[in-house]
């Protein structure tokens, strides 16, 4: 999972992981991270998309 840096400030961004059976949901804003992990699916991209729609970001990455 990355963020870019543009002009020395991380932009917002919300991205879903699979990894191990574990689903990872790792929230990027102000410059600081938060990942948060769930054992069921849809409970990551419930929390994905809510937080997508906090930040007003136009969509949510899945890797």
């Amino acid at each position: 999972m990355d963020s870019v840096p543009v002009n020395g400030k991380v932009h917002p961004c919300v991205e879903v992981v699979e990894d191990c059976g574990e689903w990872l949901v790792r929230v990027t804003e102000d410059d600081q991270e938060l990942t948060r992990s769930f054992e069921i699916e849809s409970f990551a991209l419930a929390y994905a998309e809510c937080q997508r729609l906090r930040l007003g970001l136009a969509d949510f990455k899945r890797r």
